[in-house]
């Protein structure tokens, strides 16, 4: 039975569902637009540790627990967890997965890895490989920072284009079958698009949504492509941490290509805070987009607010040394489409 159609688009036969999530994020997150649907709030951003990196491999474990609890399993059951994160060598994820001790597979999508997660983890489950898969992300204001931009104490002042990097951590919980205490009983993945990287010369790293907004246009118009869906047949199209220039920029790009998203599109990052938090065009990482799923939107799937979903999380593919030898910015967006069934 062939499972793609189109070019690069993947078909879930098997419907995998969505059983459980977690989202853990930090104060500024749960003071923003959707404060109180998290399911911890960190007390302090160091999450009682003594690095802000051992703080974020803390969030990424808890929320992994949280979510494999709340559906009635302990750690042992999961059969594979599928994570990432935007520091050097996936530290977060590594060291999370060699304190859960469970299969792991490390991801690399800097702020699409929520998606790719996802897209990997249906693709487990509906191959008859793996069953449950926890997918994960997770990013840390104060690691980001560090790593990206400039150290914490020099208390550089952001840019108008620039974006507040997430304090958070999200894990989504996918099975064959329903778990012994379902969080959700109506959330399942049916498609998924692999996206292509797209770079259109974007070198500024404190503009983000820029380099994103092309490749998420990109795939959005491969998925209808492939799938032969209307615009009209979503309820709402979600993109990952473009922010408000990058969301902006999105549709004016869909709106060149005669697609108009007006009405029915949410950016995860442009969403997060609120506007007296003035953190610039909103939040971006990792996290961002992984904690906005787990908690706010997979809450309007099994309401039936939203009855089909297309979440593309969107990636700056940057590294702090190719950006210093000159290179410009790539961008990547992976869609994944979420369905509600009754």
């Amino acid at each position: 039975m062939n499972r793609r159609i189109g070019m690069s688009t993947l078909l879930f036969r098997s419907e995998p569902r969505v059983v459980s999530a977690a989202a853990v994020v930090a104060k500024n997150e749960n003071e923003g637009s959707f404060g109180g649907r998290f399911d911890l709030v960190l007390e302090d951003d160091k999450f009682g540790e003594d690095s802000f990196e051992r703080a974020e491999c803390k969030m990424l474990c808890t929320a992994a627990r949280l979510a494999a609890e709340r559906s009635g399993l302990r750690m042992q059951h999961i059969r594979a967890m599928l994570a990432g994160d935007l520091l050097n060598q996936l530290i977060t994820a590594n060291y999370a997965a060699r304190e859960l001790g469970i299969p792991y597979l490390g991801l690399y999508g800097a702020c699409s890895t929520m998606a790719e997660s996802l897209l990997l983890g249906s693709m487990l489950v509906d191959g008859g490989y793996c069953s449950p898969v926890l997918c994960c992300a997770s990013s840390h204001f104060s690691t980001a920072e560090r790593q990206y931009r400039f150290p914490l104490e020099m208390g550089t002042t952001a840019p108008p284009t620039a974006q507040h990097t997430v304090t958070g951590a999200g894990a989504i919980l996918l099975s064959d079958t329903e778990t012994p205490q379902p969080v959700f009983s109506h959330i399942v993945v049916t498609a998924a698009t692999i996206g292509r990287v797209i770079d259109l010369g974007i070198t500024d790293m404190n503009n983000m949504g820029a380099a994103m907004a092309p490749a998420c246009c990109d795939t959005i118009l491969a998925h209808l492509e492939d799938t032969g869906y209307d615009a009209d047949e979503f309820d709402l199209f979600v993109s990952g941490d473009l922010g408000a220039f990058g969301s902006e920029m999105l549709l004016d790009l869909a709106k060149k290509a005669r697609l108009d998203l007006e009405g029915r599109y949410l950016d995860c990052g442009a969403s997060i805070y609120r506007a007296e938090q003035n953190f610039s065009c909103g939040g971006s990482g990792a996290g961002c987009s992984s904690v906005v799923l787990a908690s706010e939107l997979l809450g309007r799937i099994e309401r039936g607010a939203v009855r089909r979903m297309l979440f593309l999380a969107t990636g700056a593919l940057m590294s702090p040394t190719a950006g210093m030898q000159g290179e410009s910015i790539p961008g990547i967006a992976h869609a994944v489409v979420l369905e509600r069934r009754d």
